[in-house]
């Protein structure tokens, strides 16, 4: 099948999507631009400005010190769906115990770059990633990544196992291969037509479902927003190119078949409510039922991955550290503590 150049699926966006200023008004909800501008931050966003692929970048970030330093630096890595402000309660339950946390929002996402013609790959995000701690004297950290930032995770784990201290991933999507189960392969022009589909209904049902467990608090109405904000904006076309794209590289590049290699003491954080697979409901009604079972994928990846611990919470769903700060915390900072008997500690 002919996919049309990524400047054609642009186009493809502002086609079908229309006016976006026309559509804030009519919806009376925040327009954000393509980087996130008007979304205010929980604290001060630093940018670093590289060259990638010939262009160049600006990738946001946050970087949070804490009063009584303990020497230890933790990078948290976002999903598809978030942003780094949506790390605000763990950065803050990290830096009161004293680590500095770095949190960087990915190209592609939020407020950095959106550039058109980017090849997204994981192995792409996670030299970015490096080449910040780089920038900022860094050398090692611990590295917590949920959802696709635990697949971003893994994978930076696995380019750079020496510069990882301890490896923390919350409800990782990535578990199982997809398309070996029978997931549909989907072209970029297929993804684009999804993102045009996009609104705040569609991101809050969606949520309440898999994130959240089918419970809703009016505290995650602001990251709807957040990202409904920036379909509505004057970048929209932008945004909708970008996640087609990064879609497309979380259903093609499994890390499934490398858990083994992984090497830094692990921890996977799983809410036993989260089904989350991408592409799920394009798969017939057999292979969907068979798909984002995390009670067993949790057990059957923390077998395969060496040096792993598992914590459940069996009441929660996608997102944990949001759904129960308090109880997601006390696990993480024990285990972070205590990382040979921390997860056994857990109730």
């Amino acid at each position: 099948m002919h996919l049309k150049p990524l400047l054609g699926l642009a186009a493809l966006a502002v086609a079908v999507l229309g006016s976006p200023h026309a559509y804030a008004q009519a919806a009376d909800q925040p327009a954000y631009g393509s980087e996130l501008q008007g979304f205010e931050y929980p604290y001060p966003v630093a940018h670093y400005h590289f060259t990638s692929q010939g262009q160049e970048l600006d990738m946001a970030y946050l970087d949070v010190k804490p009063q009584s330093p303990n020497g230890q630096i933790a990078m948290l890595l976002h999903g598809k769906n978030f942003c780094a402000a949506t790390w605000e309660g763990t950065i803050k339950a990290l830096s009161e115990a004293g680590y500095r946390v770095i949190a960087p929002d990915q190209i592609g996402f939020c407020k950095s770059s959106k550039p058109e013609r980017y090849q997204f790959t994981f192995q792409q995000l996670a030299g970015n990633s490096r080449a910040l701690l780089a920038s900022l004297g860094i050398e090692r950290s611990i590295v917590v990544g949920h959802s696709t930032g635990g697949m971003l995770a893994m994978r930076y784990a696995l380019m750079y196992p020496d510069a990882v201290d301890r490896l923390v991933l919350v409800d990782p999507i990535g578990l199982e291969d997809w398309k070996a189960k029978g997931v549909p392969w989907l072209s970029l022009d297929g993804w684009m037509q999804r993102e045009t589909r996009v609104s705040a209904d569609s991101i809050r049902a969606y949520e309440r479902a898999t994130y959240y467990a089918d419970t809703w608090d009016p505290s995650y109405e602001t990251w709807v927003q957040m990202l409904a904000g920036m379909y509505r904006g004057p970048g929209r076309a932008a945004v909708a190119s970008s996640s087609a794209r990064l879609y497309d590289m979380i259903a093609t590049q499994p890390v499934f078949y490398e858990f083994e290699k992984i090497t830094p003491p692990t921890l996977l954080m799983i809410g036993d409510k989260d089904t989350t697979a991408i592409g799920k409901d394009t798969a017939p009604p057999e292979i969907r039922k068979m798909l984002g079972n995390y009670p067993v994928l949790g057990k059957e990846a923390v077998k395969r991955i060496p040096h792993a611990q598992l914590i459940e919470f069996p009441d929660l769903g996608h997102s944990p550290q949001i759904q129960a700060p308090g109880r997601f915390h006390e696990a993480l900072l024990a285990w972070l503590k205590h990382p040979e008997t921390g997860a056994s500690q857990v109730k």
